[in-house]
């Protein structure tokens, strides 16, 4: 299989792992605090990369993972995780799914004004019309309009941030270590949304079925991701994240019963048409 063909298999597989984590955290959020689900991930996720680190002879905290471009980059994992597990409890995990798209376009915008980067007309139009997808999505000013949606779009904002601080993260650190980084800020949302909330309960059985399902299947999703971004070119593997749109459109309608109207449906086609548009204009920013 050419690398570009086996990065993009991996990379939907990643979509597709994410978008059913997603679906699990929200069916088990409905028992028990999502800040108990989200926890009880990260207890997991540590736990595997940390034991994938040690078998490889590394440290799981590496004296790199505490550099101060580290601690940004954390500081912006824990935003995002924050408000997009609170996104995913709260509103419709379609909804949710399609402004989490728009991360690209403001990775593109961050790029071209943090480390000035050449940005074409052509992308900067892309960027523009994708903003507009979104308000479309969130419809503020207009009767459907919830003020909850905004926690998609603060955690979108934080997965960017995440993304732009990781560009200049020390290469020395593995993707096993990067993932011990990755879920013990999981956790650190985890534990301050359970915090304000409250409310933590002994999960009955199938609920603890949820939540190990969602862990699994966000570790695999992590590991697929790691292997795409590894094997083909960025630019050619990048733009099937937005295949995780798809799937999580597909789980929405069939287990939660969402019926996205015209508008949210708009909206996304433009979110993902100029994400695209803006990835073709350039190599796509390395995420992790």
């Amino acid at each position: 299989m050419a690398p570009n063909l086996r990065g993009a298999v991996f990379m939907v597989l990643s979509m597709a792992g994410f978008a059913v984590e997603d679906a699990l955290i929200k069916a088990a959020a409905r028992v028990v605090p999502v800040g108990e689900v989200i926890l009880c991930m990260a207890v997991a996720g540590v736990a595997f990369f940390g034991a994938m680190a040690l078998r490889a002879g590394q440290p799981p905290v590496p004296r790199a993972a505490l550099s101060g471009t580290m601690a940004l980059r954390s500081g912006f994992e824990v935003a995002g995780r924050l408000f997009y597990a609170l996104a995913i409890a709260l509103t419709p995990l379609t909804a949710t799914s399609a402004i989490l798209q728009a991360s690209p376009l403001v990775v593109v915008l961050g790029a071209a004004v943090l480390f000035a980067e050449p940005v074409s007309r052509a992308r900067w139009a892309a960027v523009v019309v994708g903003f507009i997808g979104v308000l479309i999505i969130l419809r503020p000013g207009v009767e459907g309009f919830s003020m909850l949606s905004l926690l998609a779009v603060a955690g979108m904002l934080g997965f960017s941030g995440r993304d732009l601080a990781t560009r200049a993260a020390p290469p020395a650190l593995s993707n096993a270590q990067l993932g011990v980084a990755g879920f013990a800020m999981l956790g650190i949302a985890g534990a301050i949304i359970l915090a304000v909330s409250g409310g933590a309960a002994l999960p009955d059985l199938r609920t603890a079925g949820l939540i190990a399902g969602a862990a699994v299947f966000g570790i695999a999703g992590y590991g697929a991701l790691t292997v795409a971004m590894r094997t083909g070119a960025v630019s050619a593997v990048t733009p099937f994240r937005y295949t995780r749109l798809v799937f999580a459109m597909i789980l929405g309608v069939l287990v939660f019963g969402e019926r996205p109207d015209g508008l949210t449906l708009l909206g996304s086609a433009l979110v993902v048409g100029c994400g695209l548009l803006a990835l073709a204009g350039g190599r796509a920013p390395r995420r992790t």
